[in-house]
């Protein structure tokens, strides 16, 4: 007698079958339309109480801020649906702006020679953490807080605590400012959304971390490498945290070890808000786009409403907080009214 074995399809749960994959789809649709909704809600309030709110410059400006938290936000997507997380991501994304700086002045390596190098690393430190979490089986919160104090105290006494001017360079006016009037960060987010999404959905590689995601054991007795995806994942994410470093210390014209302080928390509540379970198993990256813009959208209008900035963080909280529990109880009902 043979048996056969279900995998939970992508941005899905463990129910298995048509019915699971109807019920996947709709709990997504409808935490995507939500979203949606909350973010026209708060272009039209911004629009009508935030002077300079909807101003071409202010979008652009949108676009800057939403590519510094959308671009560690794909791997960090892919690493939460396995059942996994990073908090590494702003120390992370801090110190490759000071690698990048340091290599392209103090150390002699020139311009390509700094990017290529902190991507080098961006991949090492990921590597490691993803290692130590497959192979010794540390929790990747434990390896990742690891890796935030490490990578935080070293862009720190790297620099002194002081910014690290950039040289001139064509290369870095070019990833600071814009292609076509649009800004160079949001394009590269932009393409690599597509290439996250493509690889999420239809590669084998993505169909595994959502198994893994979903039932650890049952991907191994499935024959997933549960080991190589780990660190594949967690490669990734420092990948993207250099990436993100990269491109904003050519907007800045600096790197520094102060740089990005709480970017993490942003990326992984924008996640969330766009529909990932951090249980596993459960998400996808149109939902993380979207918590991306959401997340961007209520700290520029904050800023522009002249809210104290120490009340800003309180405000976010409460809204992410009701946004992500608004999404639950939606999912919920969805998962409810598929299976009545």
């Amino acid at each position: 007698m043979t048996t056969t074995r279900t995998v939970p399809p992508p941005g899905g749960t463990r129910i298995t079958g048509v019915a699971g994959r109807l019920l996947n789809g709709r709990s997504h649709q409808l935490n995507e339309i939500g979203l949606l909704v909350a973010i026209v809600a708060l272009y039209v309030a911004l629009g009508a109480s935030a002077a300079g709110f909807l101003s071409v410059h202010n979008q652009l400006g949108i676009l800057r801020d939403a590519a510094t938290v959308g671009i560690a936000a794909w791997g960090v997507t892919l690493v939460i649906i396995a059942g996994e997380i990073d908090i590494s991501i702003g120390p992370a994304t801090a110190f490759s702006s000071v690698l990048v700086a340091k290599g392209a002045t103090e150390w002699g390596l020139g311009v390509g020679g700094a990017i290529v190098v902190t991507l080098l690393l961006g991949v090492v430190w990921g590597a490691i953490a993803g290692w130590l979490r497959a192979v010794f089986d540390v929790p990747s919160f434990i390896t990742t807080l690891g890796l935030w104090s490490i990578l935080g105290g070293l862009g720190l006494y790297l620099t002194d605590a002081l910014p690290v001017t950039l040289p001139d360079s064509g290369v870095f006016d070019v990833l600071g400012g814009d292609v076509a009037g649009i800004p160079t960060s949001a394009i590269v987010m932009l393409v690599l959304f597509g290439v996250f999404a493509y690889v999420a959905r239809f590669t084998a590689y993505g169909r595994s971390v959502y198994t893994i995601g979903g039932n650890a054991g049952a991907a191994r007795l499935a024959g997933i490498n549960l080991t190589r995806i780990r660190v594949l994942l967690f490669a990734t994410t420092g990948l993207l945290s250099a990436v993100t470093g990269i491109l904003l210390a050519a907007r800045l014209g600096s790197g520094s070890g102060g740089a990005a302080s709480g970017l993490e928390f942003d990326v992984i509540a924008a996640v969330v808000i766009g529909g990932t379970a951090l249980s596993g198993g459960r998400g996808g990256m149109l939902g993380t786009l979207l918590g991306v813009v959401f997340i961007t959208v209520i700290g520029n209008g904050l800023v522009l409403l002249g809210v104290d900035s120490f009340l800003q963080n309180v405000v976010r909280g409460v809204i992410i907080v009701g946004a992500v529990l608004i999404n639950v109880v939606v999912a919920r009902r969805g998962r409810a009214g598929a299976t009545a």
